[in-house]
């Protein structure tokens, strides 16, 4: 065995089990619960019999000549790539996803731009102004045809509803959102088609006049592509996270030429209050290279100009206080609006293709007032960093900010295809144009001769606040106004802005999570601190059923007679892991198309570990498949086995015998403990808050018949428990004797030296 290593206040790990040490998984009555049980092998040919149990070296050469070529380049591309270490995989993984992200954003930003042409500028006579970085276009001074704006947006939904809820549901809505859904809970799982639908459906949305952002596509684009390498080159649940995390930095970063603001935001964006800092190297390079392919075909210059230069005076920094308290309350409004509009929405009587139509008439008419809202609006914020819009009337100014908010919500919180983080800049950029409008009668110091430093604290402030990504924001803001100055006065405005958010407990982005612990699979580690002595081959069980994508639907769902196996791995003609296939699934299929090839069923986004992974991936890879069951494969993706819930289980309870009473440090004065509660011990039967633990304890979890409980003064504590606590380290003796309930000593290592 290893010997066991300690940190300067880290962790003294006990030696990892070598490979077979705690048995090769729970016994067989415990596996036959997920996907153990005999199932027969589908009565084909002698050459298929044979093939399904059967190791790929072992196969037919006429088999393995059939395979398509590359499936054998791309299996050989991830091995490849998965023994890398950390700095040469990502940089090459980056550097793919930085090409798809610079290239997806020409191409969505060729498309928005023909859509908005045949759109507003053809059918609707129409030429919404530009920013500096994109012609500075002074745009239509009135409507050609007025008559024309809303039904040009209503045209515009028409289709958009059409082409998403008839092809690729999950594109709906906000992209960025579906995106960090996917980084937690199954980075593998975002198809290819909804990423086309999403650029088509974006840009008609968009080109038609719909109040949205062109964010949204282009995230969803290059994370698209990291959740298609994560499968095609089996990557781990970590590293799939991490690329579609980089995949969502990098083409936001392309898109709005922010590069920095880019790799920061794909580690900023996934959680409330917490930083993915995994993802801030790779994601610093996908933003380069994505930002530098993006800038080849439209230049290098800011999305925004301001005119002149700032000069920080003291007194303006109690007007971005109060632009702070505004913003907070303006994201709010925005973020309530819009997701009261998605519930409205979906509870609206009639097919969901006609939804976002149904948004597009009510903005549409608000366009016919104020044609600020119509299409991405940073033309008009261009305008207003410029001093162009002074000569409009306060009252529309300060409805500015309000009729973009509604106008949003009924674009894409209808069902329409978009981003939200473009509106949010707008939104900001207006309140805090209407901000200095207010002040500036009133003789207020330190104001300033134009409202440009108001306008780019607002950006900052308002979605930096409601998207709670305050650093990635502000740095992406001034890149994109090239006002890098103004970042250490927008700090005061952000953070109110972040804390007026935080209180409400609220986010535009509401598929993130609070923090990394609050992750599936962190939640159970935190509770599981032996998982690092396992590894996955330790404890996964054979795999009693692998099927072959050349199967007949009817044969395969015929192998599952007999047993009571939830699904099956399939592999193609060499043994390579394809993909999985989900009984209830196939029942469905095989009704209709018996004769159809199974690889018609498979599907490609399920989760896989590797045998060699510690058990802290293997964990979080059966959160991602929903807790039952994940395949296990080897370097060169041949399955080996089968990776269930209760294997974990069983393989844990073996480590925990193994290492009984496991003990660390925490800090110089605080010890984890984790001991299992003996037949003899006084404190089994009872609830914590009686069962007389020593001082300066804190039970943190209990684990009760493999379920895992979040200690409270009521949890109730049985023989055979797990119980992890933290404790004082003089009280550590104390506690275990107290758990055991047999007063046997402190565990030791190999030398005889207390494990504390």
């Amino acid at each position: 065995m290893a010997e066991a290593t300690e940190g300067a206040n880290g962790p003294v790990v006990p030696p990892r089990a070598q490979a077979g040490e705690l048995g090769e998984g729970g016994p067989e009555g415990a596996r036959r619960a997920d996907h153990a049980s005999e199932a027969a092998r589908p009565a084909q040919t002698s050459d298929d019999a044979d093939l399904e149990g059967m190791p790929s070296r072992h196969l037919p050469s006429g088999l393995a000549a059939g395979r398509p070529a590359w499936r054998s380049l791309w299996s050989a591309v991830a091995g490849w790539v998965n023994s890398l270490a950390y700095l040469p995989k990502w940089l090459v993984l980056a550097s793919v996803l930085g090409v798809i992200a610079g290239l997806g954003a020409v191409v969505f930003y060729e498309c928005l731009t023909l859509a908005t042409h045949v759109f507003l500028g053809f059918l609707g006579g129409y030429k919404p102004p530009t920013p500096a970085g994109e012609g500075d276009a002074a745009g239509s001074a009135h409507y050609v045809r007025e008559w024309a704006i809303p039904l040009v947006v209503v045209l515009g939904g028409l289709i958009s509803g059409f082409l998403v809820f008839a092809w690729a549901p999950e594109a709906e809505g906000h992209g960025t959102d579906a995106a960090i859904d996917a980084v937690h809970h199954n980075p593998r799982a975002i198809r290819v088609r909804a990423v086309v639908v999403k650029i088509v459906a974006s840009a008609v949305t968009i080109g038609s006049g719909g109040s949205g952002g062109r964010e949204g596509p282009t995230a969803q684009i290059s994370a698209g592509f990291g959740s298609l390498m994560a499968r095609v080159l089996d990557l781990s649940p970590e590293d799939g996270r991490i690329a579609v995390s980089v995949g969502i930095g990098s083409g936001i970063g392309a898109i709005f030429s922010a590069p920095l603001g880019g790799a920061v935001l794909a580690a900023d964006i996934v959680y409330r209050d917490d930083f993915e800092y995994q993802a801030l190297l790779p994601g610093t390079f996908a933003s380069v290279i994505a930002y530098a392919i993006f800038g080849a075909f439209f230049g290098y210059n800011p999305l925004f100009a301001i005119p002149g230069g700032y000069h920080l005076r003291a007194v303006q920094l109690a007007w971005f206080a109060i632009m702070g308290l505004l913003a907070g309350a303006i994201g709010l409004l925005y973020s309530k609006s819009f997701y009261g509009i998605v519930s409205l929405a979906h509870r609206l009587p009639y097919s969901k293709k006609f939804r976002p139509a149904t948004g597009a008439v009510f903005t549409g008419l608000i366009a016919l007032a104020l044609p600020e809202v119509l299409g991405t609006g940073y033309g008009w914020v261009q305008k207003g960093l410029s001093g162009e819009l002074s000569h409009i009337p306060l009252f529309i100014v300060v409805a500015l900010p309000f009729a973009r908010i509604v106008a949003t919500a009924f674009s894409i919180g209808s069902g329409g295809s978009g981003g939200v983080f473009g509106p949010g800049m707008v939104i900001g950029g207006f309140t805090g144009l209407a901000l200095w409008r207010v002040l500036e009668p009133l003789g207020a110091p330190g104001l300033g001769h134009g409202p440009a430093p108001f306008l780019v604290v607002g950006m900052m402030a308002v979605f930096g606040g409601i998207s709670r990504a305050p650093i990635a924001v502000m740095l992406m803001v001034a890149e994109m106004t090239g006002s890098i100055t103004l970042l250490a006065p927008a700090m005061v405005a952000v953070a109110i802005a972040w804390f007026i958010v935080g209180r409400a407990g609220d986010s535009i982005y509401r598929s993130q999570l609070p923090t990394r612990a609050e992750s599936p699979a962190g939640r159970l580690r935190a509770g599981l601190p032996l998982l690092a002595t396992l590894r996955v081959g330790d404890v996964a069980g054979e795999a009693k059923l692998v099927l072959r994508e050349e199967t007949t639907l009817g044969a395969a769902l015929e192998s599952f007679e007999g047993s009571d196996l939830p699904g099956a791995p399939v592999i193609d003609a060499r043994g390579s892991y394809v993909g999985s296939v989900d009984r209830s699934h196939l029942e469905g299929v095989a009704a209709v198309h018996p004769d159809q090839k199974l690889a018609a069923a498979v599907d490609p986004t399920t989760v896989t570990v590797a045998a060699g992974a510690d058990m802290e991936v293997g964990l979080e890879a059966l959160v991602q498949a929903g807790g039952g069951w994940v395949p296990v494969t080897s370097g060169d993706r041949h399955v080996v086995g089968i990776l269930s819930a209760s294997d974990l289980i069983t393989g844990y309870h073996r480590a925990l015998d193994a290492y009984s009473g496991y003990v660390y440090n925490v800090t110089p004065h605080a010890v984890a403990v984790e001991e299992r509660v003996g037949r003899h011990s006084r404190v089994a039967g009872r609830q914590i808050h009686e069962a007389g633990l020593p001082p300066w304890c804190m039970v943190v979890t209990v684990q009760h018949r493999g379920a895992i409980i979040y200690a409270t003064g009521s949890t109730d504590i049985a023989v055979g428990d797990i119980v992890n606590a933290l404790v004082s380290a003089e009280h550590v003796a104390e506690l275990r004797e107290l758990l055991r309930g047999d007063g046997g000593s402190p565990a030791r290592d190999e030398d005889g030296q207390t494990m504390v």
